[in-house]
């Protein structure tokens, strides 16, 4: 299992580098020349734990539960809103506005290469997910402080830009409905 240790700030926060955050031209151009994502099957390619540290673990596999979410991430000692169980972003979209820093900085439990718009997965919609049964929340995801933080205002700019807010750059929230196992190259299927 890989951990990201990053820079650990006060209060624990773990904090992108202001040298990688890419303009919003830079971020535009970039959205706009990513290819299609396929809408009926997708792929994970990274699962990450947020451990309650400030650190994020990626293991090779991982139990999504109904009660628990992502077992063993820090959503279940928080809130715990079944709402926001398990975070899900695109993998090409999380890279474009990465930018070289690690993909677990991001936070979200999922990176999966698929269509998240709300045309394809609206509210609602049954995902498999590895061995485990989710449905799409109706919680909207967006970016944070601490996303524009890592990431920079430019990159919070074009993850709410009303031209691109139904494609859910920023990601979407899944919760659980049946236990099951997730690991790197599972399918995701509608």
């Amino acid at each position: 299992m890989q951990v990201w240790t990053r820079e650990i700030w006060p209060g624990g926060e773990v904090m992108g580098k202001a040298e990688y955050h890419l303009s919003r031209a830079e971020l535009e151009e970039g959205w706009l020349a990513l290819a299609p994502p396929s809408k009926s099957t997708g792929e994970v390619h990274c699962v990450v734990i947020r451990n309650p540290d400030g650190t994020r673990s990626q293991p090779s596999r991982a139990t999504l539960d109904p009660k628990l979410g992502l077992v063993g991430d820090r959503w279940s000692a928080g809130s715990a809103k079944p709402t926001m169980q398990i975070a899900v972003m695109r993998t090409d979209v999380a890279h474009l506005i990465a930018n070289g820093q690690p993909p677990a900085l991001f936070g979200d439990n999922l990176l999966i290469q698929m269509d998240l718009s709300s045309e394809n997965l609206p509210h609602g919609t049954a995902v498999r997910v590895g061995t485990a049964l989710c449905v799409v929340s109706t919680e909207p995801h967006n970016a944070c402080n601490r996303f524009a933080q890592r990431f920079g205002l430019p990159a919070m700019a074009i993850t709410a830009d009303k031209r691109w807010r139904d494609h859910h750059l920023r990601g979407i929230y899944l919760t659980v409905l049946e236990a099951g196992v997730v690991s790197p190259g599972d399918a995701v299927v509608v």
